[in-house]
């Protein structure tokens, strides 16, 4: 057996990692005013105090009809002093920090980003539930200059790294998932069409970049469901990313308004996801309808890793994994497999002090993947359930409802 990669140096870009795990975008929900505050900066120090070798400010709008939560970053000038109040933090323990840049296209209300919500097309959004309005063309430009300018904001902020959010059926996903895109200028229509504001976005980030800092993006493997994208168009393109030059790419999946928990896999805890909600009827249609419209997917370990082979197989940049790494022996499997990076969410969220555990001799994280941690991250922060006191009776009977239910899922599949 060949000796662990887990706990060595690695680059990306301009930058060097202590060890090859970085935090991965899991939405903590901390901001206030859509600015950083002590919680998000107390978050990630204690995941960069815990070992990590890069930890992710998960997703930060570049523009104001880019947020699609209330208690989300938005990148401006006026936060960059809290940007580097945060950085500086990560950075005293030894840790780089990134943040995802990413716009949430139709993924939002008009109360939140501040006017009807735009998308590759006209039409209706379940998900928020909302009317959408199409993008002209001329802005298009425009909100590919905001992914620069957000760059710049990001660099000034102290930041090493950006990640763009290329996946999960936002705006950028929205334009290349036949699924959401009906389009029939240039934007719109073949794979090679859909890809244009994917490059205008990438170029622009590429140029304010100018190499001082690392850039990688997160894409699709697949959509994950029927009408979206497969794997070889996903590959497609994963190969134009790599050819518009960014430092390294994370592999995901997923569609958040659509096949949700195929991007997380398990469980949506339905009356943890209603318990924290504010609006009644919101609150009470996802308690009649939850179960089918967020579909279980069940959980397992390195649940990304069979489709992830296929594109290290052509692809030559360096390549991120993230989705269920969740135990040493797991990621070191995915380092010998030919992967530069391992990225984690949920494990963090459980135990912010994992890699250093794992240094340690420890060899799974505690996460039992019950996900309170995303039901309740829709509303307010995100946390595990392990770490909140004093919860109500019904989500801890929820919680050990799932877990037994996982059980039985993973005895019978043995």
């Amino acid at each position: 057996m060949s000796e662990s990669k887990l706990f060595t140096e690695g680059k990306i870009g301009p930058i060097t990692l202590r060890n090859r795990t970085i935090r991965s975008a899991a939405f903590e929900g901390m901001a206030e005013n859509n600015s950083p505050s002590e919680a998000l900066k107390s978050y990630h120090t204690s995941v960069a105090a815990g070992g990590i070798g890069m930890t992710t400010v998960a997703y930060a709008a570049v523009m104001q009809s880019g947020l699609s939560f209330p208690r989300q970053l938005w990148l401006r000038k006026e936060i960059v002093p809290g940007l580097r109040d945060l950085t500086d933090s990560i950075h005293s323990h030894g840790a780089k920090a990134s943040v995802q840049l990413g716009h949430c296209g139709n993924m939002s209300h008009k109360k939140i980003c501040g006017e009807t919500p735009v998308g590759a097309c006209t039409g209706f959004n379940m998900y928020s539930p909302t009317f959408v309005r199409g993008l002209k063309k001329d802005e298009l430009k425009d909100i590919a200059h905001q992914f620069g300018n957000a760059v710049k904001i990001a660099m000034d902020g102290g930041f090493d790294c950006v990640e763009v959010h290329a996946g999960h059926g936002y705006l950028i996903s929205q334009f290349l998932s036949p699924f959401t895109n009906h389009r029939t200028d240039e934007y719109g229509g073949t794979l090679s069409n859909r890809m244009h504001f994917m490059q205008m976005c990438i170029e622009e980030v590429l140029k304010a970049a100018d190499g001082k800092i690392a850039v990688v993006a997160k894409t699709n493997m697949r959509d994950g469901f029927k009408g979206g994208l497969e794997i070889d168009d996903c590959i497609t393109v994963a190969q134009e990313l790599e050819k518009l030059g960014l430092d390294a790419l994370v592999l995901s999946g997923g569609f958040v308004s659509k096949a949700p928990m195929y991007v997380m896999r398990g469980e949506m805890p339905i009356k943890t996801l209603t318990h924290y909600m504010d609006c009644w009827w919101l609150k009470y249609g996802v308690k009649m309808a939850g179960r089918m419209m967020i579909p279980t997917v069940p959980f397992k370990e390195l649940y990304f890793l069979e489709d992830a082979l296929r594109f290290r197989e052509v692809l030559k940049m360096p390549l991120i994994y993230v989705g269920g790494a969740v135990s040493r022996t797991g990621i070191d499997k995915v380092l010998d497999s030919g992967f530069d990076f391992v990225q984690m969410g949920r494990a963090l969220v459980n135990e912010p002090d994992f890699v250093n555990r794992m240094r340690d001799g420890e060899e799974r994280c505690g996460c039992d993947h019950a996900n309170y941690c995303i039901g309740r991250m829709y509303t307010i922060d995100m946390q595990c359930h392990k770490h909140v006191k004093n919860l109500p009776e019904k989500l801890v009977k929820e919680i050990e409802n799932i877990r037994r239910r996982d059980e039985k899922r993973n005895s019978s599949t043995k």
